[in-house]
């Protein structure tokens, strides 16, 4: 585990806004932040919007066959990608209660998500 991984902040923050079916976005997120990780980066992600829904747990495939998100949010903790985050709004918003979702994140209030993004050198939105 990084150092930094207890504190806000880190070297990439990687931001992801976009539900797991339907677009790539919510997959290319994941695999920006996990090739972040494998060259020694300390990435935190935070999911926002749609992109929370990504942590709801027994997802299957998508439409025409689209890769469901739970293998590769197995994946995070391999690349000691732990640091992560939601948009709280976004979770009561989408009738989600922590309990229901795949790993645990920390909720953050838009002031919180402020002072996340101004941690990190790096900051990626998909």
């Amino acid at each position: 585990m990084h150092d930094r991984d207890t504190q806000l902040g880190g070297d990439v923050l990687v931001i992801l806004r976009h539900p797991p079916h339907g677009s790539s976005w919510l997959r290319e997120g994941l695999d920006a932040a996990l090739v972040a990780a494998a060259f020694g980066q300390a990435v935190s992600l935070l999911f926002m919007g749609d992109g929370v829904m990504a942590l709801a747990g027994g997802q299957g495939q998508g439409p025409l066959g689209q890769k469901g998100t739970a293998p590769t949010l197995d994946m995070l903790a391999m690349y000691d990608i732990e640091a992560l985050y939601l948009e709280s709004g976004a979770l009561s918003a989408l009738g989600l209660n922590r309990d229901a979702l795949q790993l645990p994140a920390q909720p953050l209030e838009a002031a919180d998500i402020a002072n996340l993004i101004a941690a990190h050198r790096l900051v990626l939105t998909f």
